[in-house]
């Protein structure tokens, strides 16, 4: 039995170019998007002439896409650029905002599985393949989104993505052992008999710093990514939690992955001297230690002075990530498409 699910769908296999309405998308210029089920799919509204393959971007937790510029490098590197909002969060947050439904008080970024979020990435993926026939696609994932796109990758097998990357993925929670073993009972009890209490809640010192109001170099909406942070709640941790604990017992994710992370973590507070050149949300050293395990073909990548999402890294550490992105997808990806 799979921490993941018991049963994993088939992929849809009836959808075409034409299920998905594009429309402006009104958080970007030169973007559109389209709702996908309970997600919402980003892609640039104007693509390579001769494309290469296909990238798809999953954000993370307190997270949507708004990186234009990392659509930007994969674009002038020849690849069809594409993002997902997962349900309940970014722009499908103000979709269900309109159109509440089935979603009507269920919190931002909630769920109690997984595998529904692999959902989301089945539709994008379908759509994404039916709209450009026979190229490769690479899953460009972070921080949380890296946690899903990881399982449900070793979920899918042959049918998943043609290669995976992943942007300082969640394969673990902080602490020591022993707070990790002990926070892992908790949840499984909790999880299940209190599944929306809150189990932390803190401001994002991160997020505050990256927007530019704060001085940052980034400007996003501070109601899909709040520098207040976003409440976690038991069950959600729960669900991240049995997918962690059945990752680190080996997965086999079959097509090449590359595994980015900052070269040190720190402490996300505002007297941290390393707080634009460190991961301060997670432990770099636990990366490296799971990292081998998501299957036979992992690469590593360091980014000296990098920040939790590399592609909000400074100048210098950005265009290194970049380029090793870049360069994964020149080396790898053609590799399995042939």
């Amino acid at each position: 039995m799979s921490s993941y699910g018991t049963h994993v769908p088939a992929l849809p296999n009836d959808t075409s170019p034409d299920d998905v309405v594009w429309e402006p998308d009104p958080l970007l210029d030169g973007f559109v998007s389209a709702p996908v089920g309970p997600a919402t799919l980003v892609r640039r509204a104007e693509g390579p002439t001769t494309p290469r393959g296909v990238v798809l971007h999953v954000h993370g937790y307190n997270d949507y896409f708004f990186q234009d510029h990392l659509a930007d490098a994969v674009h002038e590197a020849g690849y069809v650029f594409y993002a997902v909002d997962l349900r309940r969060a970014g722009r499908s947050l103000l979709r269900s905002a309109d159109d509440a439904g089935a979603e009507a008080g269920i919190p931002p970024h909630f769920t109690t599985s997984l595998q529904e979020l692999g959902g989301d990435l089945d539709a994008a993926l379908s759509r994404v393949r039916a709209a450009a026939p026979g190229l490769p696609v690479a899953v460009h994932a972070h921080s949380t989104g890296a946690l899903t796109t990881s399982m449900w990758s070793h979920a899918r097998g042959a049918d998943g993505p043609d290669a995976v990357v992943l942007n300082s993925p969640f394969l673990d929670l902080a602490g020591s052992w022993l707070s990790r073993q002990v926070n892992t009972g908790v949840l499984g009890v909790l999880g299940r008999l209190r599944p929306l209490a809150v189990v932390s809640t803190h401001p994002s010192v991160y997020a505050t710093y990256q927007h530019v109001d704060n001085g940052g170099r980034w400007r996003f909406d501070t109601d899909l990514k709040k520098p207040e942070g976003q409440p976690v709640r038991a069950a959600w941790l729960r669900a991240v939690r049995r997918a962690q604990l059945r990752l680190a017992r080996g997965l086999d994710i079959p097509g090449p992955v590359l595994v980015a992370r900052c070269a040190s973590s720190g402490p996300d507070s505002p007297d941290n001297p390393g707080l634009d050149r460190q991961d301060t949300v997670l432990d770099t050293r636990q990366i490296a230690r799971l990292a081998p395990r998501l299957g036979p073909d992992v690469t590593q990548v360091v980014v000296d002075d990098g920040v939790h999402d590399l592609t909000l890294s400074a100048d210098g550490p950005r265009q290194e990530y970049l380029g090793a992105l870049v360069r994964f997808l020149a080396d790898r990806l053609p590799a399995v498409a042939a």
